[in-house]
């Protein structure tokens, strides 16, 4: 109907990202889209970064909370990071009540209870550094620029030591309809991995490829936009 309220699509980083990577998504939609902010970068960037994804979206959950008009339902997008960020936040809004949350779009990555095979963590920064990029099959323009990189560094390697070491809140299905994505070429996360979130969907459930790899979304935005934007009207 005309005066339901306007949905809000909230994004949650990958690792090592800001929010000012999803900004751009506003031309490709119609829906309000809220990049959520975690410490460690960018206007944040004087701030501690989180190493524990609970405590991570017990922040982002205020700052949700805060940023929304009452009754304002919004669809969580994750990719990688930031999808085991928006299936716990998910998780929290429910629980609480405070939040409509009418999807989950959760991409880049299984589900949230499969243990990550290989790490990142504890490793010299040139190997830490190439590890993630064999991670993601994507570098970021940063870490090319020693002084980017030394200010960049420390929130990548905080983001990758807590989603390596994330372990879900809880065994319960989430009670929210969930979206998995893929890049049809992704060689970290496969078909198989992907909808696997199925496991942890207690309602409605789909899953899609996009053209693209691991890192599809840095190219494929406006499809993906499409995407969402069709899918939760």
């Amino acid at each position: 109907m005309d005066d339901d309220p306007a949905i809000t699509l909230v994004c949650l980083p990958f690792a090592g990202a800001g929010a000012s990577f999803f900004r751009p998504w506003s031309d490709y939609t119609d829906l309000r889209v809220l990049p959520l902010q975690l410490p460690g970068r960018e206007r944040r960037v004087d701030e501690e970064p989180h190493r524990d994804v609970h405590a991570a979206v017990d922040g982002l959950r205020a700052d949700l909370v805060a940023a929304l008009d009452p009754g304002t339902p919004v669809a969580l997008f994750g990719h990688s990071l930031g999808a085991v960020l928006a299936y716990e936040l998910a998780h929290r809004l429910v629980d609480g009540q405070a939040v409509e949350v009418v999807r989950l779009f959760a991409s880049g990555s299984p589900e949230p209870r499969a243990p990550r095979r290989e790490r990142a963590t504890g490793l010299s920064d040139a190997d830490f550094l190439n590890r993630v990029s064999e991670f993601a099959g994507y570098n970021h323009t940063a870490l090319d620029d020693p002084e980017m990189r030394e200010m960049f560094l420390p929130a990548l390697r905080a983001d990758v030591e807590m989603h390596e070491n994330y372990r879900p809140s809880t065994d319960q299905p989430l009670a929210v309809p969930i979206t998995a994505l893929r890049g049809e070429d992704d060689e970290l996360v496969g078909y198989r991995e992907s909808a696997s979130w199925s496991a942890v969907a207690a309602v409605d459930f789909e899953h899609v490829e996009l053209p693209g790899g691991h890192m599809y979304l840095t190219e494929a935005a406006p499809a993906l936009l499409r995407l969402i934007s069709s899918t939760v009207r």
